[in-house]
């Protein structure tokens, strides 16, 4: 696309699928691995509102409408070419291997430089994995912060200068164009999409369907290396759901290894083990998670949320979010209910 794009807030057009739904193009490119192409079907397909009706209408297309080759071996034959991208509220973009160009700042195929430069402005652009090579590629990311494949990070800083490139992440949100990092990450930035449309009941239906987290936050690390824990020792997965039950308590750090029967230096290091963050962490975020749903599915006060979501005080959970999230307690509740704030 030739005409740059501001960095702004995605404001979704009224809805262009079927029965004004949100219609989300997902463009399939040569090579594309399997999975990654089948996320956004996937999850936002598992998007529905209290009486069941579907929130997206997704529609995988090719550039010029044709079939194209997976990597693994199969041929997919497209439900439309790039008049679906031109249409689109949303367009997501999966990575490719067969592009090897691209990872040397190359110039994109002429017919998807093409259908991608056909997107109407303010469509929100969503990459995949090393689908931000494309995007890239496409100039869509230039003084822009994104992520990719950790793995990839230093190939991409190379090829593609002008992007902030951050691999630290799981995906990275800026406001019209969000970028994940691989493969799972996808799953965790669709999530993140439709929480911002619809709010936590409509994600974490989607969530329980596709039988996978409701939320990670963006911020994690997409990389931990860390051995898995033997299948024959103690975890710590009934500690976990003890404490989630008490999360309006001040559970502390020697209860919970009291309760999964083993010594705080042992709890705390398989912890770490199985969940990637220490005890403590982990349930701030459990109660971070609790306060935004009570915050966008309430009208509760901002103290008893506070309370209810075991941070004590108004004041203890507007650190915490400012801290996590980067907004108050009242900022964030009018984002999904503008009417009551």
């Amino acid at each position: 696309m030739s005409e740059k794009r501001e960095h702004t807030e995605h404001t979704a057009h009224p809805g262009s699928g079927t029965g004004g739904r949100h219609l989300v193009a997902v463009l399939a490119l040569p090579g594309f691995p399997p999975f990654e192409l089948g996320i956004p079907s996937r999850v936002f397909g598992s998007a529905v509102g209290e009486d069941g009706e579907a929130l997206y209408e997704v529609v995988v297309c090719t550039a010029d409408g044709a079939p194209v080759l997976s990597d693994s071996g199969f041929t997919l034959q497209p439900a439309a070419g790039p008049e679906a991208l031109a249409a689109a509220d949303t367009v997501i973009v999966p990575p490719t291997h067969a592009m090897p160009e691209l990872s040397l700042g190359g110039p994109l195929p002429p017919a998807v430089a093409e259908a991608i430069a056909g997107i109407r402005p303010g469509t929100r652009l969503v990459s995949i994995c090393t689908g931000s090579y494309v995007l890239a590629a496409a100039g869509l990311l230039d003084d822009r912060p994104a992520t990719t494949h950790w793995n990839l990070a230093q190939e991409f800083r190379r090829a593609y200068p002008r992007v902030r490139i951050d691999e630290d992440v799981l995906f990275v949100d800026d406001g019209d164009v969000l970028t994940s990092a691989g493969v799972s990450a996808g799953v965790d930035l669709c999530l993140h999409m439709i929480r911002g449309d619809h709010g936590v009941a409509v994600t974490n239906r989607a969530a329980r369907m596709c039988v996978v987290p409701p939320w990670r936050d963006g911020g994690q690390a997409q990389y931990i290396d860390r051995p898995v824990p033997e299948p024959t020792l103690a975890t710590t997965t009934a500690t976990r759901a003890w404490a989630l039950e008490r999360l309006a308590e001040p559970v502390t750090l020697g209860e919970l290894a009291a309760h999964a029967r083993m010594s705080l230096r042992t709890f705390t290091r398989r912890f770490r083990d199985e969940v990637g963050m220490t005890p403590v962490q982990w349930l701030t975020a459990q109660r971070l998670e609790l306060a935004r749903h009570l915050l966008e599915s309430s009208d509760l006060p901002v103290d008893l949320v506070a309370h209810r979501a075991g941070f004590g005080s108004a004041n203890s959970l507007r650190q915490h979010m400012r801290s996590s999230i980067g907004v108050s307690p009242i900022a964030y509740r009018r984002t999904f209910q503008p009417a009551s704030a």
